[in-house]
């Protein structure tokens, strides 16, 4: 268990908290590039943070504070110009560097435009990559935005999946180390939901945590498995500080405010070798839904929904005093000690360089990050063995990742691999399938 001041140490994220300034150190994927094709503005709250993201005439991207400097007005109901975004109140013009722009009836006052030049309105840097715009809010210097190699394997259908979820950050990422939940959480309970009882998967028998640049590994071996199952070989990665990278798609939970978290699925299904080559123009994005409309009650059929089921279960901050850990829970305890290892740099030494970042544009390129699947990602597989894969051949049958998947996405996602989805039932067969 932990103590409430350590629980609000690894918590609480808005500005000046511990948490919240070690997060502003690292990027942080905050939307779907894909968005932004129908609007120009959208309000966003990101680490406490009332925010405004948007997109100029231009094409540039900026995120600034929702309230105009002026006189408080939201800038969500502004408009974009060829540069930057204008305020509907009294006009005044911001780049997306916070630089005011354009002061329109305080120039026609004052010619040399000494107002505006000292005016600025809180800005954050945006970047763009693999059809999500990616946010950094903390100092200099900014470390390089990671090029996972994941996000340049040719021949693969990429979309980004989001939810807003009431509970805090910290308890969904201690679920990205947590190998026993996968047997209960999504194994057993798909068996019980299909209304069978029985029988249930192989059983976990052995675990292993390593900790390594960017994160940590954690390796499993359940029943009938010997040493050279890949989920021991190479296992899964806890991707530092908030991520989880299993070969085949990502999962971020980006902090809203310290009660509620941005989940990000980002999912790149390979295509089977007879559809190369295959090139895809636009990554779509989508908001699924996390509630039945009929009942009220969390969705759970899909693999994400019932993760958020038990993360959202366990409190809006969950109460870490009562809880009763145990052997399952060895990477917890090691992830939690290194977030207070930094924590505790971090204020020893404000230029502490956080773990996992890169700040040399040379090493930022096809970053590795062990996976489990990683050739067969890389070169892939003919439709028949593909389809027989444990890791990758369900998607061939459905999109399991999470519910809601449009139904424009689902038909781009048909026509990129060759064939309609069956719709079958998944995960219950061998417990290494997410």
């Amino acid at each position: 268990m932990l103590s409430e001041e350590k629980n609000r140490r690894l918590t609480q994220v808005g500005p000046g908290t511990e948490m919240g300034d070690y997060l502003r150190r690292y990027w942080h994927p905050i939307a779907g590039e894909s968005e932004f094709d129908d609007k120009t503005i959208r309000p966003i709250r990101i680490l406490g943070e009332d925010l405004v993201l948007f997109k100029d005439l231009s094409g540039n991207y900026g995120l600034v504070d929702r309230q105009c400097p002026h006189r408080n007005a939201d800038m969500s109901y502004g408009y974009v110009e060829q540069t930057g975004i204008r305020c509907s109140y009294h006009g005044w013009q911001f780049g997306a560097d916070g630089q005011c722009l354009h002061q329109p009836y305080e120039q026609a006052c004052d010619p040399t435009a000494r107002m505006c030049k000292s005016t600025r309105i809180k800005a954050y840097r945006v970047q763009v990559k693999a059809g999500m715009l990616w946010a950094y809010m903390g100092p200099e210097p900014v470390p390089e935005l990671p090029d996972w190699e994941l996000f340049n394997f040719p021949n693969g259908f990429a979309q980004a999946v989001f939810a807003e979820l009431p509970c805090n950050w910290f308890q969904c990422q201690e679920n990205s180390i947590d190998p026993v939940h996968f047997e209960w959480t999504h194994n057993n309970w798909t068996i019980r939901q299909g209304g069978d009882t029985g029988p249930y998967v192989p059983s976990h028998l052995k675990l292993a945590f390593d900790e390594f640049e960017y994160g940590f590994t954690y390796r499993r071996l359940r029943e009938g498995e010997d040493e050279n199952n890949v989920m021991w070989t190479t296992g899964r990665v806890t991707l530092w500080p908030n991520g989880f990278y299993l070969g085949h798609h990502f999962e971020w939970r980006v902090p809203i405010d310290d009660h509620n978290t941005l989940s990000v699925l980002w999912v790149l299904s390979r295509v089977p070798t007879e559809q190369e080559p295959y090139r895809q123009e636009k990554i779509p994005s989508w908001y699924g839904p996390i509630r039945d409309p009929q009942t009220g009650r969390w969705i759970t059929s899909h693999v994400a929904n019932q993760d958020f089921v038990v993360w959202v279960g366990q409190g809006t901050i969950t109460d870490r005093t009562r809880e009763k850990l145990g052997q399952s829970d060895k990477g917890v305890v090691m992830m939690r000690r290194r977030f207070f290892e930094e924590l505790d740099a971090m204020r020893e030494n404000p230029q502490h360089v956080p773990k996992g970042t890169i700040l040399d544009p040379e090493l930022n390129k096809n970053v590795f990050l062990p996976s489990a699947c990683r050739d067969e990602m890389l070169n892939g597989l003919p439709r028949e063995a593909l389809a027989e894969h444990p890791l990758l051949g369900p998607y061939l049958k459905d999109f399991f990742g999470q519910a809601g998947q449009p139904d424009d996405v689902r038909a781009a996602y048909e026509e990129a691999v060759g064939q309609k989805m069956q719709g079958a039932k998944l995960f219950v067969v061998h417990g290494s399938r997410k």
